[in-house]
């Protein structure tokens, strides 16, 4: 037995206990966060192994020292901590601390804190302190600096084109055939449709993320929009005979957003035409829910390589792109928030042929005035 596992051990004994947590055979080195501890003296009696690693101070170390001396905490301006709270002599109808960002030896950690009292307002009888590391936090915030930096990106290109083709028409309007000026104002009106796609796009993942996503229900007739769908595909230049649109009838009414089942129809199908191979083929069909009732299953599904067995489970998360022929990576990540907002499921697996196949589920629902 380690010296710090014998030391916080042995503090646990002297743990009250509803943080010991006795009545479940819990000691505090069971907690994943870092536990302290300090009694109605400000002196430590509990010291977990989980805050032994977080603040890299050992439990002998701290165990017996008054907390502000064990835990030298200081706000990211530089000033101490607990002189700030002064959890035993500050006002007594305070019951604890929010989590915030402290410095400890030149680290940061998320320190909480809650002040236990006899009654009330009476005196602190403990001061439960819990201590979390911030690499969770590092990590989301690299994935929003990732987020910003792939939409600025993705965003430069179409308003270069913007910018560079209304200077040469205001420059040159004379000089220019009427059919090069609808050329350049094509160009430019295809590329503002791309910019503003990319800021629905970082606006859905916003709702997503926030859980604000509305559905508004509508009847939605499944089978006249994959068929539209797929006329949108052959009008932009692909091949009829490149799509096979598969029913199994009859289909229960549904009930959903139209817009958004449209986004989701249009991302599934424009994944398997440009990182897919042959025949791509749309399966429509009545489906069970997971409460038993009715539902409308579709599943698009093509000849190609198909996704790497590894790769299956990230095909959903932001930034997944399963080749190097562009787009944002994040169209699969919406096309999954949006079938979750329905109550739906999305799958991802391999087609017969050897394609991509994914199909997704969505219940009948109720329509929106019924909601």
């Amino acid at each position: 037995m380690t010296a710090r596992t014998s030391a916080s051990t042995a503090a646990a004994d002297d743990c009250p206990p509803e943080v010991a947590g006795a009545v479940l055979g819990l000691t505090p080195d069971d907690l994943p966060d870092g536990l302290v501890v300090a009694d109605e003296h400000g002196r430590v009696i509990c010291f977990n192994v989980a805050a032994a690693r977080i603040t890299g101070i050992e439990p002998p170390a701290a165990l017996g020292r008054p907390v502000g001396d064990a835990l030298p905490l200081q706000d990211l301006e530089g000033r101490r901590w607990w002189q700030l709270t002064d959890p035993y002599g500050g006002l007594a109808i305070r019951r604890g601390q929010p989590e915030r960002n402290l410095l400890l030896g030149g680290r940061e950690v998320l320190v909480s804190a809650r002040y236990v009292r006899t009654r009330p307002t009476g005196p602190v009888r403990r001061l439960v302190i819990a201590l979390r590391g911030t690499e969770a936090r590092r990590r989301t915030e690299l994935s929003h600096a990732e987020l910003i930096a792939t939409v600025a990106h993705e965003l430069r290109s179409p308003l270069t084109s913007v910018k560079g083709f209304t200077a040469t028409l205001l420059q040159k309007w004379e000089r220019f055939t009427d059919d090069q000026k609808r050329l350049m104002l094509e160009t430019v009106d295809a590329d503002a449709n791309r910019v503003t796609r990319l800021i629905a796009e970082l606006l859905d993942i916003s709702r997503i993320d926030s859980g604000r996503l509305e559905v508004r229900r509508q009847r939605v007739d499944m089978i006249a929009a994959v068929r539209r769908h797929v006329q949108a595909q052959t009008t932009a230049g692909q091949l009829p005979d490149r799509f096979l649109i598969r029913l199994r009838e009859p289909l229960p009414d549904l009930w959903a957003d139209p817009d958004k089942v449209d986004q989701v129809l249009g991302n599934l199908l424009e994944n398997a035409v440009r990182h897919g191979e042959g025949t791509v083929t749309i399966e429509v069909g009545p489906a069970k829910d997971t409460s038993g009732g009715g539902g409308t299953s579709v599943t698009v599904s093509d000849e190609g390589p198909g996704i790497p067995e590894e790769s299956m489970s990230r095909v959903f998360t932001r930034f997944w792109r399963g080749s190097k022929r562009g787009g944002t990576g994040l169209g699969l990540y919406i096309v999954k928030g949006i079938v979750e907002a329905h109550g739906g499921t999305i799958t991802v697996g391999r087609a017969p042929a050897g394609g991509a196949q994914f199909r997704f589920s969505l219940p009948v629902a109720a329509p929106a005035f019924l909601a």
